[in-house]
């Protein structure tokens, strides 16, 4: 398991690492062109695995809407990006963009609905899973989209790579000290596996890294006359990281272990499916959005 883990790693990472680099230094002037199509995507395929969810309990909304309004959801988000100079007196600003595509994405699950409908029973189901996948995925996956548009491209991209990257060390942080030393059930229903030591770990982990990347940071980003992020300011992100993850990481064990289905998919060997590697991101997303807003961390 673990030998599969680290090959499918060694082969996304070194991808993921290349379109960072060329959305950081060849955007033509628009921070995110590069990430967007792939969040698209991603988006897409985790909402192409939620139906297979919902298909193991005998349930099947229409597949190409739920699919298309989560990518019409986060194709939202990520519209501003497309402009050089964004307009301000855009009624909708830069971040109320998913909120319009999600009521495009309701419409479109209503219309696929009444397409269909032939007799009483299932037609509400249908519709609240759609709405439910657009929401889950495309609408917290969208608070990537903005973290990538706040401040500058340098920042932008700072704010979004410091989610990924925390609480991608806090969940490698955690299932290194479960293995080790895990004793206690954390939620023994929902994942046997996950232990009481293996969430402090991941809760230390995180705060750590969240540490070194604000140093990193402050030491190459902060202007002359702009306050740095405190060390106590970033050991808080990195908690908050922490935590946002292993809710979200529980919330796709609960949908699973409904369904009944250990992974969401298996066509990334030994990490499962997409819906199994951005889990704990579609949470921690939104949590991280407010502490960038909120000026607990970031460019003073």
């Amino acid at each position: 398991m673990l030998r599969w883990r680290l090959l499918s790693a060694s082969v996304i990472i070194p991808l993921l690492l290349l379109i960072v680099w060329l959305d950081g230094t060849m955007n033509f002037g628009r921070p995110g062109i590069w990430l967007a199509p792939l969040g698209v995507v991603i988006a897409g395929l985790a909402a192409g695995e939620m139906l297979s969810l919902f298909h193991a309990q005998g349930n099947r909304p229409v597949a190409w809407v739920t699919v298309v309004g989560t990518m019409v959801v986060m194709a939202s988000a990520c519209a501003p990006m497309m402009w050089k100079e964004y307009p301000v007196d855009c009624p909708l600003g830069r971040f109320g963009w998913p909120m319009m595509g999600l009521a495009l994405g309701v419409v479109m699950a209503f219309i696929a609905e009444m397409r269909r409908f032939e007799k009483p029973g299932g037609a509400i189901v249908h519709v609240a899973l759609s709405v439910f996948v657009m929401t889950y995925i495309g609408l917290l996956a969208s608070f990537l989209g903005a973290l990538r548009m706040i401040h500058d491209n340098a920042w932008g991209l700072a704010a979004l790579l410091s989610v990924i990257i925390i609480v991608k060390v806090s969940d490698s942080g955690a299932y290194a000290v479960g293995r080790l030393c895990g004793r206690h059930p954390l939620s023994p229903t929902l994942s046997p596996k996950k232990t009481v030591e293996g969430a402090v770990g991941g809760i230390v982990t995180a705060c750590l890294m969240s540490w070194l990347v604000f140093a990193v940071l402050n030491a190459r980003l902060v202007g002359e006359g702009e306050a740095v992020t405190p060390i106590w300011a970033s050991l808080v992100y990195g908690f908050i990281i922490a935590v946002a993850g292993m809710i979200g990481d529980l919330a796709e064990s609960l949908l699973k272990r409904d369904a009944d289905i250990k992974d969401s998919s298996k066509w990334i060997p030994g990490l499962g499916g997409v819906l199994d590697i951005i889990d704990s991101v579609l949470t921690t997303a939104p949590a991280a959005f407010a502490c960038w807003i909120l000026g607990l961390v970031g460019p003073g």
